[in-house]
């Protein structure tokens, strides 16, 4: 199985095209973080965990010429906004793009998209098949996957397992429960937007101290802000098996 982050960043905080810090201006390609999404290859099927605003872009550079499905965390649009552009790979496969979501991001979807869920079908819009998810495991091509509930602040959020894979945005709050799912996996993936307190998102401190409890043999840090910092300063603070991950990384599991 393969991982490739196709972004890492967030849109929290200022808007890059009039930021002036050093991250926003580096000329690192680590440094370039679109919003946070995941490509998962395992045997003969794509998948990838949301498509937000940049999913068009992401797609491209990598490309991606065949995609099985989607899997939505939630419903916020950093985290959706690109579900339109799947009408390129609804053309080239000849068939609805299968996505898997709970029942409260199913209906945000109907209303963000409506043109799509709508009665009249016009030519050329994207056909999705919308398959609803509980806190259960489910299958996607014989491949098992495993619901992990967090919290965003209030917001039930989904985190995704998948064979030693572990993938979680978005949270500030895992509970002792679901924590059991993720103990001991091979690599685990968790959000850590800055090093100061925020309301709904991991900090990197928090990030680290919850990776010391799962103990994974190895961990990602994505959904990062421009507020932390370089990746080439960054990564160099980081315990031996932790690493801040960046657009484009492609890692084994």
């Amino acid at each position: 199985m393969k991982l490739t982050f196709l972004g890492t960043g967030t849109s929290q905080g200022v808007p890059v095209i009039t930021c002036k810090c050093n991250v926003c201006q580096s000329d690192d390609e680590r440094d370039k973080r679109l919003r946070t999404s995941a490509l998962i290859e395992i045997n003969d099927t794509n998948l990838v965990i949301d498509s937000g605003p940049d999913f068009r872009q992401q797609m491209l550079r990598e490309n991606v010429q065949k995609l099985d499905a989607i899997l939505f965390t939630h419903e916020h649009k950093d985290h959706t906004a690109g579900l339109d552009d799947v009408r390129a790979f609804n053309y080239t496969q000849r068939k609805p793009m299968e996505v898997y979501c709970e029942e409260r991001v199913a209906k945000s979807l109907k209303c963000e998209f409506a043109y799509v869920f709508s009665e009249f079908k016009y030519p050329g819009l994207p056909k999705i098949n919308l398959n609803i998810i509980e806190n259960k495991k489910f299958k996607l091509n014989k491949i098992e996957i495993e619901p992990i509930r967090v919290k965003h602040l209030k917001l039930p959020v989904f985190g995704f397992k998948i064979g030693g894979l572990a993938y979680i945005t978005d949270a500030n709050y895992i509970s002792e429960s679901e924590k059991q799912k993720i103990k001991g996996v091979k690599l685990l993936v968790i959000n850590a937007l800055r090093r100061e307190k925020h309301l709904s998102h991991f900090t990197l401190q928090q990030a680290l101290d919850l990776i010391g409890e799962l103990k994974p043999e190895r961990a990602y840090l994505t959904h990062l802000s421009h507020s932390m910092g370089l990746y080439s300063e960054i990564n160099k603070e980081l315990p031996k098996n932790v690493f801040f991950a960046y657009d484009g990384l492609s890692v084994e599991i």
